[in-house]
């Protein structure tokens, strides 16, 4: 008999689907949040028979439970922790850990591409290209590859997995890949899917006008309350305000933070350590604990939601050689314009000290020093209209 604890987002219930197609009925699987998998393996440990093997997925247990795991190897070797986050890295020193972060071939793993890849040099399971396929669509989607890719599929995977529950999921992910030579969407669920998407859009509207900025230790982040969407939302508003380091996404109801970044050189998987979470380099999270509650919600409550750039201009254009207008809350002024292969800043007709290699870097010091905003095309050319007046 075998039993398997994993996560309960896509990426885990993956694991779980890879299990029942390689054992049948001869597999149990639980499902579990983070905080909820180690009393599973104390359930496991102390119920279950010693001759059950175990498999952990894409969870890593506390301190407490690494040591007896240790034992039960020792013991009855029916173990196996497969996972694929940096903060799980030192399980691979165990013979029962086998923890990968990238390939051989520099690509980010998922847990599920790391279980296949198990099972099927053990034997358990036959390759399909169905089987295949899916499993590539949860890789892309967990490591946020199906974006750079533009896998869209990946991404709709995922919605699907929400808009269900995770048995009729299972079920029906199950079937498809007993029975399909490839792996597609049906009619129903593709119109589901575009539904789906035209909701999320809205969501994500809804919530670009609530979120603050905050200096938060050393980096500046974007902090906003949601319960849902975090992965797509976490995206849209790294890439609309890319001036902040990462975004921080407050689930009040359960008691949860995730972060999400866009930039390369920020690691949101150290900043969810900080807290006791952990996960990804651009994906991670933590409990609500007391210092992030502080910091996050008591910190930034009284905060005026970040001011929109203007959409849809013409003339008042980011990057432009014609130089850029701003405006801050305190109705201060701003140009950003070239000059002599450098972009400076103009505050009240008063240029700044400083000076920028790129537009972009100007923009990041206005808006985290004065929360400027692009203003629109008609403050734009009143504003031009006026000092031709004057002139």
């Amino acid at each position: 008999m075998y039993k398997l604890l994993s996560h309960n987002d896509l990426d885990g219930v993956g694991c779980g689907i890879l299990a029942k197609l390689a054992f049948g009925q001869d597999v149990t699987v639980r499902y579990n949040s983070i905080s909820s998998l180690n009393r599973e393996i104390e359930y496991f440990l102390e119920k279950d028979s010693p001759e059950t093997f175990l498999f952990i997925t894409d969870l890593s247990p506390n301190e407490e439970n690494e040591h007896k795991l240790q034992q039960f190897y020792e013991k009855t070797g029916n173990v196996q922790l497969i996972d694929h986050h940096k903060t799980a890295q030192h399980f691979d020193e165990y013979q029962w850990g086998y923890v990968l972060v990238e390939d051989d071939i520099g690509r980010l793993t998922s847990a599920t591409s790391l279980f296949f890849e198990y099972l099927v040099n053990n034997n358990y399971l036959t390759k399909s290209t169905a089987i295949t396929e899916f499993v590539e669509l949860v890789r892309q989607y967990d490591t946020w590859e199906w974006e750079k890719n533009e896998n869209h599929k990946a991404h709709s995977l995922n919605s699907l997995f929400y808009l269900v529950s995770i048995d009729e999921f299972e079920e029906t992910m199950l079937e498809r890949l007993q029975t399909s030579d490839r792996f597609d969407f049906d009619e129903f669920e593709k119109r589901l899917l575009n539904m789906e998407e035209d909701k999320i859009e809205r969501y994500i509207r809804r919530k670009r006008r609530e979120i603050v900025q905050a200096k938060v230790g050393n980096y500046f982040a974007g902090v906003v309350y949601a319960e849902s969407y975090h992965s797509e939302l976490g995206n849209e508003l790294g890439k609309e305000h890319p001036h902040l380091d990462y975004i921080a996404i407050l689930n009040m109801g359960g008691k949860r933070i995730s972060f999400r970044t866009i930039h390369n050189h920020i690691d949101v998987s150290e900043i969810a350590g900080h807290f006791g979470g952990g996960g990804h380099q651009k994906a991670s999270g933590c409990n609500l604990v007391e210092e992030a509650y502080k910091l996050y919600v008591l910190d930034t409550f009284h905060f005026d939601a970040i001011q929109e750039d203007a959409k849809r201009n013409r003339h008042n254009l980011k990057e432009s050689t014609f130089g850029a207008m701003y405006k801050s809350r305190s109705n201060d002024l701003f140009f950003v314009y070239p000059k002599d292969e450098k972009w400076i800043i103009e505050h009240n007709k008063v240029i700044l000290k400083e000076v920028f290699e790129s537009y972009l870097e100007a923009e990041i010091f206005l808006k985290r020093t004065f929360e400027a905003r692009l203003v629109r095309d008609e403050e734009f050319v009143e504003y031009l209209m006026k000092e031709v007046r004057k002139s």
